[in-house]
């Protein structure tokens, strides 16, 4: 039996902090209820204490969205927890987002406190929020270089206080996926009452590890996972909302499920990268220009015999409409008779061949071969 994965997206929020793409409440809205045709499950829809336009964002996503939870950040501070609380008025299924650092290095330097005052402020902060709405969430900031004992004593002081879910985030991304993986299971093993809470991972993508780190997380018994779109947020990133639905969807054999509709990954993604002005890298998983596109003659002569040689999942499947065959110097026969038998034209082997080599020329001169090049070729051919 498949065990559901919780999909928090937290895009309008950790991924909107990215500079240069802050968005109006307007595109926002417009964002949340794209999110909400894709089946995200949380929707993280801003830090309402940190600008009136924040606030009012929120405000504005929970009445326009009716299905996700409507999720609000606040620090461990009762004025964040009033204000998340505040405008969280209208949703329908509303969450607060509270917590604290929890690594040493968080708790020495940034709050000059100890780990018990730290589990003082913890436990104070989980239940003022408890007396505002019924879900809190509780994140322990940077976890990922947290003491293990000290952190499983954090999880289970906010559990006993009343936390819904529990976030261990790997704020900097320092974790390698076992290390990460090992973290969640401790927990897991050392938490009374860890099963009434939810265990939520968040991951960032400093070391380029965030995926795996979330699907280490999700096999050691996480069945919250926090990502965004296209992988934006602070410094590298988080991770990605597509690499983490479609990997669970590729490797059914792990058992695991989530409420996405993936037909709708690819739309999204080019929603968001409008609205955030930010491209998606050519090269990125899932999502990029070339995830399924093909360029190596042996690359191509295998996909055209069966697409299962080089494609393990469908452009469909994602919302994309169909495989790339791009041709370059770098293409083969099969590909170029591929492309022209598309355009209408086709020929026997001692043209083709006579036409390989003339296709050669013009692709050794550019980049990409395109459809009128070939017609132009093709051309030649049925003059001579």
């Amino acid at each position: 039996m498949s065990q559901r994965v919780q999909i928090f997206d937290t895009t309008l929020r950790d991924g909107e902090q990215v500079p240069g793409s802050q968005l109006t409440t307007e595109e926002k809205i417009i964002v949340a209820t794209q999110l909400e045709k894709l089946g995200v499950d949380v929707i993280e829809a801003g830090f309402p204490i940190s600008s009136p336009g924040d606030f009012r964002s929120v405000v504005e996503i929970s009445k326009a969205v009716r299905e996700p939870i409507i999720c609000a950040l606040s620090r461990a501070v009762t004025g964040d927890i009033d204000a998340a609380g505040d405008a969280l008025a209208f949703a329908k299924r509303g969450r607060i987002h509270t917590g604290i650092g929890s690594s040493d290095i968080h708790i020495q330097h940034k709050f000059n406190t100890t780990r018990e005052k730290i589990i003082e402020r913890a436990i104070a902060a989980t239940k003022y929020a408890k007396g505002k709405v019924e879900d809190v969430e509780f994140y322990c900031e940077d976890a990922g270089r947290a003491d293990l004992v000290f952190l499983a004593q954090l999880v289970e002081a906010v559990i006993a206080a009343g936390a819904t879910v529990v976030n261990i985030p790997d704020t900097t991304g320092y974790c390698l996926p076992e290390e990460y993986g090992a973290k969640i299971k401790y927990i897991f093993e050392n938490v009374k009452g860890i099963h009434n809470a939810t265990i939520s991972i968040h991951c960032h993508n400093d070391l380029g590890l965030a995926t795996a780190n979330s699907l280490a997380g999700i096999r050691e018994g996480a069945r919250q996972v926090e990502v965004t779109m296209n992988g934006i947020g602070e410094r590298a990133g988080n991770t990605s909302l597509e690499e983490v639905v479609m990997a669970l969807n590729v490797h059914k054999e792990l058992g695991y499920e989530t409420g996405v509709n993936s037909q709708l990954i690819y739309p999204t993604s080019q929603l968001v990268s409008k609205m955030m002005r930010m491209p998606v890298q050519a090269n990125k998983a899932i999502v990029g220009r070339n995830a399924f596109a093909h360029s190596s003659g042996i690359h191509q002569d295998g996909h055209l015999k069966n697409t299962l040689n080089y494609e393990i999942m469908n452009p469909q499947d994602v919302g994309v409409d169909k495989s790339d065959i791009v041709l370059t110097a770098r293409s083969g026969r099969h590909a170029l008779k591929h492309r022209l038998e598309l355009l209408g034209f086709t020929f026997e082997k001692v043209i083709l061949d006579d036409l390989y080599k003339k296709f050669l020329d013009v692709a050794d001169l550019k980049k990409e071969v395109n459809d009128k090049d070939l017609v132009d070729l093709a051309r030649t051919v049925v003059i001579a």
